[in-house]
């Protein structure tokens, strides 16, 4: 799996020459509420395993959590199970909200 941080993927967000990844969000839906990159599709991290065919395995895909570490449980489980374009957010919404868009709510 690959790493990206926030700044890099705000970068590919906003350039219109890249197609823009699916922005997986595993959090669950009070953290969602709370706060998320706009555009992201929320499936928590305890129900990937029963919802893993609404994904497509050929597109581009950014895991996205808090702080990063269910992100990178959920990208390695997608690997595991034959998705090759998976991307986790390092430092997950957390570092979103404080490198990328500070005046996104913080928990």
């Amino acid at each position: 799996m690959q790493q990206i941080t926030a700044p890099e993927l705000a970068a590919w967000l906003a350039d219109p020459a890249r197609p823009r990844p699916l922005l997986l969000d595993v959090r669950e839906n009070w953290e969602f509420e709370t706060c998320h990159i706009a555009g992201s599709t929320q499936i928590p991290m305890h129900l990937i395993p029963i919802r893993v065919s609404e994904l497509d395995d050929e597109s581009e895909i950014v895991c996205i959590c808090h702080h990063g570490a269910r992100s990178m449980q959920v990208a390695a489980f997608l690997e595991r199970n034959g998705f090759s374009k998976i991307t986790n957010l390092t430092g997950g919404i957390h570092a979103w909200a404080v490198q990328v868009e500070p005046s996104m709510p913080k928990y």
